[in-house]
Parts: structure tokens; C-alpha cells; sequence
């Protein structure tokens, strides 16, 4: 089995959403935000890439807003009409969870068939 560490981003990403609790406790989209912007914030650090063009990627292929941050871009697609409130029932932040890691492993997986083509 390969290590947390020696995982791609992707594999690592489809980890935390499988076992989020493992990571962060309780999940919530609060707490996976941070744990993913401190990720960035750590790879970035350390000459990674990150999740660099991930914002961009939200408002490419699905019309997210330029002037909004990337958790409020996954809102505004996860709800059709989202009116900027952050107060979800856990029915609607468990939706918006599901969709958050379903779109970061389709960048990931975009952004690693890119690196492979080149």
C-alpha cells in the first residue's frame, strides 16, 4: 500500500475525502477548506505546485465567479442560486462536500493527464 506521502495529490485528495474525519475530525466545509488551504499553503512552501489554476479551473468549466474565492465558487455550483448565506443544513453542506471533492479530482486528474502529455 502506498503512504500518504508518497501519493500523488490526486490519490492523497481522494484519501482525505474518504476518510476526511481521519484528517480534520468532524467533518464540515469549514474544516475542509482549511485543511486544503493549508495544504496549498505547505506544498507551496516547499516548491510544489499546489492546487495552482484550481480557481481558475472552477470559473473555466463551470462558470464560477472571477471575483469570488474558490469555497464560494464551489458553493455557487454545488447550489444553483446560491445567495452567498454560509449557514447550510447538514443535508446541503454534505452535498456541497461531495461535489467540492468530486471537482478537485477532476482538475487533479486533468492536471496530471497535462503533466503526462508533456
Amino acid at each position: 500500500m502506498t503512504t500518504l506521502i508518497d501519493m500523488s495529490e490526486r490519490e492523497y485528495f481522494a484519501q482525505f475525502a474518504k476518510r476526511t474525519g481521519m484528517f480534520i475530525g468532524r467533518p464540515s466545509l469549514t474544516g475542509v477548506v482549511a485543511f486544503i488551504v493549508g495544504y496549498e499553503q505547505a506544498a507551496r512552501r516547499h516548491g510544489g505546485a499546489g492546487l495552482d489554476g484550481w480557481r481558475e479551473w472552477l470559473m473555466r468549466n463551470y462558470e464560477a465567479s472571477g471575483n469570488l474565492v474558490w469555497e464560494a465558487q464551489i458553493l455557487q455550483v454545488a447550489i444553483p442560486g446560491w445567495n452567498g448565506g454560509w449557514d447550510l443544513s447538514p443535508e446541503r453542506e454534505t452535498h456541497v462536500l461531495k461535489v467540492l471533492f468530486e471537482l478537485l479530482d477532476m482538475f487533479l486528474a486533468e492536471r496530471e493527464s497535462a503533466a503526462a502529455e508533456s
